[in-house]
Parts: structure tokens; sequence; C-alpha cells
């Protein structure tokens, strides 16, 4: 922490949330909330994209997987993202919301669960707190 200013300078505030989601609807939904934010939004329309991705070095700090996606599930592309990186935060967003489909999205390697239709107080909340150490989620200052 710098005292003078009272800044953290070990705070990291530029990242990227890759967001796999093949319904548009879902996809504009989550970017217009993140729209809020000092983030980069990456989009993938389905888990091999998803994986082609991560496979690539990038600023990636979470990911937010849509479960039923074509191509690839993301239950698929969650085991191979997390062989790449195991530290990877990746929370499932489903209409899927079962308390079996729960357990089974912890049990595949998700970090995280948010049932649709997604809340935004939720989703904010579930970011923060999976975000690794030293990452903010930063709003935006509107200007003037």
């Amino acid at each position: 922490m710098n005292s003078e200013s009272g800044i953290n300078t070990n705070q990291k505030e530029k990242f990227s949330i890759l967001i796999a989601e093949d319904e548009e609807y879902n996809y504009l939904f989550l970017a217009e909330v993140l729209n809020g934010y000092e983030v980069t939004r990456i989009r993938a329309i389905n888990g091999k994209e998803a994986v082609e991705i991560c496979s690539n070095p990038n600023d990636i700090k979470i990911i937010l997987m849509d479960i039923r996606m074509p191509v690839m599930d993301g239950y698929e592309a969650t085991k191979l993202i997390k062989k790449m990186h195991p530290e990877m935060p990746i929370i499932a967003q489903t209409a899927y919301a079962m308390e079996s489909d729960r357990k089974r999205a912890f049990n595949e390697g998700f970090n995280d669960y948010l049932p649709k239709p997604i809340r935004r107080k939720e989703l904010i909340r579930t970011i923060i707190k999976h975000l690794p150490k030293g990452y903010l989620l930063k709003e935006k200052v509107l200007k003037e």
C-alpha cells in the first residue's frame, strides 16, 4: 500500500472474464451487467472455443461457463481447462437448477454454480468471491 496516496499498489485492476455462452440473449445479459465494471469480456460460443481461448496466453482470471452448449458442453470444457489451469475459477451458469445438477457441477470441477435466470447482484457477488488474490472487480467511473 502506498501510504501517501492510500492506493494499494498490489491491486491488479485490468483482467478478462471469459463468457462461454451460446445463447445470444444470455450473453448480452452477462455482457450488460459486466459493462459497468472495468473488465474485458471475451466470448466463446461453445466449449471447444473456450478451451482454445484458454490454451493461448491471456489475462483471463475467471470463466462463466454455460453447461449445455453445442460442439462441446461445459462439463467437458471445464475438465480440459482445469488440466491446463487447475487454479482457474470456473462458474457454472445453467438453466438446470435441480440440487443434483448443482452437485454434479461441483463434482465435475466447477468452483461455483449460478442457476438461470441469473440475478445481477448474485453474479457480481460470485465473481468477486472467486477472483484471484489481488484482483478487484472495479466499477467504471462515469465521467461528467
